[in-house]
């Protein structure tokens, strides 16, 4: 199975969530993957860096491929933020990617990709935006930091750039994840 995504008007997990839902199609698809996330058992609260999410992906209620992919993605995130920081991956410290509802969204994306498990994914050239945003270190330019700095890694992104944060740092990880291909539409 081949999933398509269009990330040309955005790509925040909102939109992969949306786009997801869509390719499962059926409300009964879609009913199982948040029962799975709600049985998971994400802690609600912060967690502060790397080594702390990894005990908390360690300890859900989700199989191993699930483990596997929220592992991959988070190991992304701190490889960016350790490089932003100019510090080891195991002393990142995360602020809104640690946020139990972050750490939830992206167990939602995992179940869901397990559930579709597709053999390729194609995505349109990546959003990412323009502007500024107000976060944890300030004022920044979009894209932020580490969003930028997975992008740099052969994400290509969309060269007309719309108004405001349209591809988070933790949207970057999961789609340098998950997706094997990227073509225009």
């Amino acid at each position: 199975m081949q999933l398509h995504f269009d990330f040309t008007k955005s790509a925040t997990r909102e939109v992969i969530l949306e786009q997801l839902k869509q390719s499962i199609g059926t409300s009964s698809g879609w009913s199982a993957v948040l029962a799975d996330a709600a049985a998971a058992g994400v802690p609600k609260g912060h967690h502060h860096g790397i080594v702390e999410v990894r005990q908390t992906i360690d300890n859900l209620a989700v199989s191993q491929v699930v483990r596997e992919h929220m592992h991959a993605v988070y190991e992304i995130l701190a490889q960016a933020e350790a490089q932003v920081h100019g510090v080891e991956v195991d002393h990142t410290h995360f602020h809104e990617v640690g946020e139990g509802q972050a750490i939830f969204n992206t167990l939602l994306i995992c179940l869901a990709f397990a559930q579709l498990g597709p053999d390729h994914v194609v995505a349109t050239p990546v959003q990412t935006g323009s502007g500024k945003i107000e976060c944890a270190h300030g004022l920044m330019d979009i894209p932020a930091p580490a969003t930028a700095a997975i992008l740099a890694t052969g994400i290509p992104t969309c060269e007309e750039k719309l108004e405001g944060e349209l591809c988070t740092p933790t949207s970057a990880a999961i789609i340098k994840h998950f997706v094997n291909e990227f073509r225009e539409l």
